[in-house]
């Protein structure tokens, strides 16, 4: 059995895709990844940025929609639907044999609404209605602003990947808000909530970048502390995972079928190469979680990937180096709230250049 199936069959963690792109599905090499193991399948804006640019695969849908008079972005969805809609016949069959706990594809709300709250909801209602699969995730950043949509997305019995977290405080705040969805759900009458599924997920090596960047400005014996931050807070997050998941509140929802929010790792390819090229795999494996990964980290994992129980193995141990850091002088909430600016920044970017190169093909096309 390969890494990938291990992860699963032995360590309760599913292997998700961090990338999609059209010559997969049609060339059988996603179906392929899922026979292998993948459980699941994550995109963003920069995803489908780079592949409806770096690929021809796009062109003739897009000129047959230019040619009907549909506008830059509205084709640029009809396009990336399309996509989603395959991939989610690709996982319905892992959707179907796990019960609805794997089998996802997940699909983000326009990144320009990260600060809207009212905007934010509306948009993943459309899209969660317009897609209207069992397995799909609709993305939503756990913006402050993003947070009240969460809670009404679960309520209304919708499955939310919450995205873009960097910070402990945060994580805290988004298992908050899905409990609450799921007592509003039950609240309102619905005595099942089985058919609920949410994720927290966690971007991780962003975070080592960051603090990293910032240890070796202190200097010192600061610098000894590079590399250790984003899996340390992974590690913590996971303890208060299994702490917000056990209980008086959470047993009341369990009875009635709910889930738990499973902590997912995102980002988890190396930034540094000083760094193990797996590290954000090996060092992050238990139970109950998710890591998406993009196709070279996939690779690597499949190919020499370290298989342990890692996530909870020390916990005490991760709660001291989270600490050391703090104290050597990094303001860690300033951190987390300058990766939050930043990934919504770099998603809106993906998606304003993307559409802004439709909007020139769109004219070329017409003239």
């Amino acid at each position: 059995m390969n890494p990938l199936r291990r992860l699963h069959s032995e360590f309760g963690q599913s292997p998700w895709l961090d990338n999609l792109r059209r010559g997969w599905i049609t060339g059988g090499q996603l179906a392929q990844l899922r026979d292998r193991g993948v459980r699941g399948l994550t995109s963003n804006p920069t995803i489908f940025q780079k592949a409806i640019q770096g690929s021809s695969d796009y062109d003739a849908q897009f000129e047959r929609l230019t040619r009907e008079s549909v506008g830059p972005i509205d084709a640029y969805w009809e396009m990336v639907l399309r996509d989603i809609d395959a991939a989610l016949d690709v996982f319905a069959p892992v959707y179907e044999e796990s019960n609805g706990a794997d089998g996802f594809v997940s699909v983000e709300v326009d990144p320009g609404l990260a600060h809207d709250a009212t905007g934010t909801l509306h948009a993943a209602r459309q899209l969660h209605e317009r897609i209207g699969r069992l397995n799909v995730m609709i993305k939503i950043p756990a913006t402050k602003e993003g947070l009240p949509a969460i809670r009404t997305m679960i309520a209304e019995g919708r499955s939310v990947n919450v995205t873009l977290i960097f910070s402990l405080e945060r994580y805290e705040e988004v298992i908050d808000a899905y409990l609450a969805g799921l007592e509003d759900r039950l609240s309102g009458g619905t005595r099942d909530l089985s058919p609920i599924a949410s994720v927290g997920s966690f971007f991780i090596s962003r975070v080592d970048s960051e603090v990293d960047r910032r240890l070796e400005t202190i200097g010192g014996t600061a610098s000894s502390l590079c590399g250790k931050a984003a899996v340390a807070q992974g590690q913590i997050a996971y303890s208060m995972f299994r702490e917000k998941f056990s209980g008086a509140r959470w047993e009341a929802l369990a009875r009635h079928g709910a889930r738990v929010q499973r902590p997912l790792w995102a980002s988890t390819s190396t930034k540094n190469p000083a760094y193990r090229d797996t590290l954000y795999v090996e060092e992050l494996i238990g139970p109950d979680t998710v890591n998406t990964l993009p196709d070279t980290t996939l690779e690597a994992f499949d190919d020499h990937g370290r298989l342990a129980r890692t996530v909870d193995a020390d916990i005490a141990s991760a709660k001291r180096t989270w600490s050391s850091i703090a104290d050597a002088g990094v303001d860690l909430p300033a951190v987390a709230a300058q990766l939050e600016r930043e990934g919504v920044a770099s998603f809106q970017k993906s998606f304003d250049e993307l559409l802004a190169a439709l909007t020139a093909k769109s004219a070329e096309l017409r003239s």
